[in-house]
């Protein structure tokens, strides 16, 4: 059905525009993604935008669903709540550096669209305006603006929409040409791009995104008449080079354009709650620590990006200033890491990878560390089959192990194993049913053995671990071992309800005891934020008393959900 355009920035064009935006960069995912080779070769910048622009479309969707069925008279939003529903969805579903750093241009307008007192619609001028913020807000969230990226294209697209006189199509389509040219420009602004022969990926998600706000207020998908006019079905604003030489293009030397030929290890990212003054010196700490440092949002909440050799480190920095959640710490393959490295190395995935899911941002470090990519499960969030396709993908291996370590997650895992299979990548699933049984797993990982032999020793190691946890019922209950009432203790023992106490410490020995019953050599045990202080300590003094040749082990799993998990090997 053709879209009807809009005349006014209202908010049934935040809609549109929204929605018209994730059809496009679904469109040119694929295409994006094959370019991606700056600031890392991972080939994920156009899932990264469609991801960021999902959770933006969601939340706008969310307004519109809660005014429909509330007591406004049209059941539509104003325009304020509309355009903060879609920056405060692009920054929760922020992903990689080109998807927050778009969650803050999209933060940027909103700062414009939403102030107090505006009028029922905005005009071209006020459009005009919300680009000019979205562009300079952008820049301003990048520890180390660099020309060439998608903040020379948002610069130029607001530059563009500044000249035009019109109406909100008129602006719209002055600031698409300014992208469009600007984005022709990147290979001569920045090496890394000339040398692969293409444009930088994040500008071209920005060109798709503007292309879907022209539609929105003139009902036609643009054509840019310009050096790179669109023909024989390549999309618009993109040069002849990036349909011929994809992102294994060699590099010649990373000498000239001024990037270290090694890169950091990890990507972190997580959304932060804390004060401005806490965040101006978080920024400060993650400069010093990595690179591709960017920090967006505002009013308490903070999406955090950044490439590092520490991730725990980086963690830290984040507890340090706050409280960090839905962290999200990806392991780069040594291939991402040379991409931009001077002896020519081609982009080549490693062999394999370990994908896993980990409860609590602790154990996120600690797989990390141990080279795993990792997905963070929040209460009550687990991820969906897409977030786990997407961590696989960013492995960037030909051979993956998946580790769900929750026994609800095994028919998500399940189905990203095979949407993964379908795009060539080798996948075994472990059926884990719980984060300690992953690190039993992961200990035993030998990526230079055959890919067999290393799964069926993963496996074993997994199923060798009992599991159990500590957690406090959220209300009256039915279970294995009688009622319980909200707020009892309970301690699971391989996912039933085994002990129903009321104090924690005392659960955990009881839970502990049963489980060494059967015999054991190793005891692993996963504190949570909120555990007792001093139930390590005394879980460790049983042991060593009650059991000998037993050895223990201690991690802090932070805002994991249960207070304590534990494994017996």
């Amino acid at each position: 059905m053709p879209q009807v355009p809009q005349t006014f920035f209202d908010a049934l064009a935040v809609r549109t525009w929204c929605g018209l935006a994730l059809r496009a960069l679904g469109r040119a995912r694929e295409e994006i993604d094959a370019i991606n080779v700056y600031p890392v070769a991972d080939g994920d910048t156009g899932t990264n935008l469609y991801l960021t622009v999902e959770s933006a479309a969601t939340a706008v969707e969310a307004v519109f669903t809660g005014h429909a069925a509330g007591s406004a008279p049209d059941g539509i939003p104003s325009l304020a709540d509309a355009a903060r529903a879609m920056a405060h969805g692009a920054l929760i579903g922020a992903r990689g550096n080109s998807g927050t750093i778009l969650a803050q241009l999209l933060r940027g307008m909103a700062q414009v669209l939403a102030v107090e007192g505006e009028s029922p619609h905005t005009d071209a001028a006020g459009l005009s305006l919300a680009l000019r913020q979205a562009a300079d807000a952008a820049r301003r969230a990048v520890a180390h603006p660099v020309e060439g990226t998608v903040l020379s294209v948002a610069s130029a697209a607001a530059d563009a929409a500044a000249g035009a006189e019109g109406d909100c199509g008129t602006v719209a389509k002055a600031a698409y040409r300014g992208a469009c040219e600007a984005l022709d420009a990147t290979p001569g602004q920045l090496a890394v791009l000339k040398r692969a022969g293409v444009v930088d990926a994040g500008g071209r998600g920005l060109v798709a995104v503007l292309a879907a706000l022209v539609e929105t207020f003139t009902g036609e998908t643009p054509v840019f008449e310009g050096r790179h006019r669109d023909s024989g079905g390549v999309r618009v604003g993109v040069p002849a080079a990036v349909r011929t030489a994809g992102p294994d293009a060699p590099a010649d030397s990373c000498a000239d354009d001024g990037a270290a030929c090694d890169g950091p290890a990890f990507e972190v990212i997580y959304l932060l709650e804390a004060e401005d003054a806490a965040v101006d010196r978080l920024r400060q700490r993650l400069d010093a620590l990595g690179d591709s440092l960017v920090v967006v949002g505002g009013d308490g909440l903070w999406n955090v990006h950044v490439h590092v050799n520490d991730a725990g480190a980086a963690v830290e920095a984040g507890v340090e200033a706050g409280r960090p959640y839905r962290i999200r710490i990806t392991h780069f393959g040594a291939d991402d890491v040379h991409a931009r490295g001077a002896e020519r190395v081609p982009r080549e995935r490693v062999q394999r990878a370990v994908v896993a899911v980990v409860p609590g941002e602790g154990l996120a470090g600690l797989y990390a560390e141990a080279g795993a990519t990792t997905v963070l499960a929040r209460p009550g969030e687990p991820p969906a089959s897409g977030e786990l396709v997407q961590a696989v993908r960013r492995a960037h291996a030909r051979e993956v192990v998946l580790l769900p370590n929750d026994a609800d997650l095994r028919h998500t895992a399940a189905a990203a194993a095979e949407q993964a299979r379908a795009e060539g990548i080798r996948v075994a699933l472990i059926p884990t049913r719980s984060a300690v049984q992953g690190i039993a797993a992961l200990a035993v990982h030998q990526p230079d053995r055959r890919f067999d032999e290393d799964v069926v020793s993963m496996t074993s190691a997994a199923g060798a671990t009992r599991y159990a946890e500590v957690t406090v019922a959220e209300h009256q209950s039915w279970t294995m071992a009688g009622i319980c009432q909200a707020g009892d203790v309970l301690g699971l023992v391989d996912g039933d309800v085994a002990v129903i106490g009321a104090d924690v410490t005392a659960t955990a020995e009881t839970v502990l005891d049963r489980m060494l019953a059967a015999g054991g050599e190793l005891v692993t045990l996963v504190l949570g934020d909120d555990a007792p202080e001093d139930v390590a300590e005394r879980l460790q003094t049983r042991v060593r008393e009650a059991y000998l040749a037993v050895d223990t082990v201690v991690y802090h799993g932070g805002r994991q959900g249960a207070l304590l998990l534990i494994g017996v090997e």
